[in-house]
């Protein structure tokens, strides 16, 4: 009994030397330099962090890569409550003219805004969003790039860049005509789409109108466009303000009611003064300029305003 027990603890104990030998040699198995280039012109991810994804992995590619897209998770959540403060819209008008999308991409810096790599991105997912036309900015992160989910794709971004980056706007528009206007400094983009626009030079009014878009940010194109609880807002400072004043209680809502009428003047696209001619509004300009254009709706997308 003595005898076979001792012999089972010894053949229990060669086994568990050579296991532990075997685990020493992974573990101080060296990486080639060769190797790290490979994986980082695969990833793009850094040299130190694709030598360390190396040697976690044992030198197994594809478990290195798979740590890399962890460690993008791992940035990804933790600069989750970061701004991003910076970035870039992205405009792909297509199907002659008579649609377009417009895209947000944010992120934490100009340096990386301007990076190109980004700026790639950026226009692979206005090509991705003209291709499929998703609904939603939702529905476009979950569509397949280049083996992937977008949203993937971005996560992969991430932690190669080191800062938060995401869709902050999106949208789709179709019409019998649209025609775009993205500000100088690429952070404010606009759609613009026409109606009836077939004999006018709309390719000039929708960027004039876009400029005046990007500048004065109307909330709706007309009065009809605006939220019910914006008005009712308006109103209630409206009241406010006028009993403040030390108006008389009996005319608060009429006073607050011209209020209101002064806000949706400088707020609603087509009420507003044109920017390039203030003695006549943008549906003056439109009428004047567009033989028989209506202006259909439009998008205005930005970041980090």
């Amino acid at each position: 009994m003595i005898r076979n027990f001792a012999a089972t603890n010894h053949s229990f104990f060669n086994s568990f030397l050579i296991r532990s030998i075997k685990n020493t040699k992974h573990t101080i198995m060296a990486i080639k330099a060769s190797e790290v280039k490979k994986l980082r012109e695969m990833t793009g991810a850094g040299m130190m962090d694709c030598k360390k994804a190396l040697t976690e992995s044992n030198g197994d590619f594809d478990g290195a890569v798979d740590i890399l897209r962890k460690q993008g998770q791992k940035i990804s959540a933790k600069r989750a409550d970061r701004d991003t403060a910076e970035g870039a819209v992205f405009i792909e008008i297509f199907n002659n003219d008579s649609e377009g999308v417009i895209i947000g991409l944010g992120c934490e810096t100009d340096f990386v805004a301007r990076n190109e790599e980004f700026q790639k991105l950026g226009n692979e997912i206005a090509q991705l969003a003209a291709n499929k036309k998703p609904a939603t900015a939702e529905a476009l992160l979950a569509l397949e790039i280049d083996g992937q989910a977008l949203e993937a794709k971005i996560t992969d971004f991430i932690g190669k860049m080191g800062e938060k980056i995401s869709i902050v706007g999106y949208s789709h528009l179709s019409a019998d005509k649209l025609a775009a206007y993205i500000h100088s400094n690429g952070k404010v983009g606009v759609l613009v789409a026409m109606d009836n626009a077939a004999d006018a030079d709309y390719d000039a009014i929708g960027k004039d109108l876009g400029m005046q878009i990007a500048a004065m940010n109307p909330v709706a194109l007309n009065e009809d466009g605006v939220d019910p609880k914006v008005t009712e807002r308006e109103m209630a400072i409206g009241v406010e303000r006028a009993r403040e004043e030390g108006k008389p209680e009996n005319i608060l809502d009429r006073i607050a009611q011209g209020y209101v009428k002064k806000y949706l003047q400088e707020n609603t696209l087509m009420n507003q003064a044109f920017v390039k001619d203030s003695k006549v509004t943008v549906a003056q300009y439109v009428k004047n300029e567009g033989k028989g254009m209506e202006i259909k709706a439009f998008e205005r997308v930005s970041v980090g305003e």
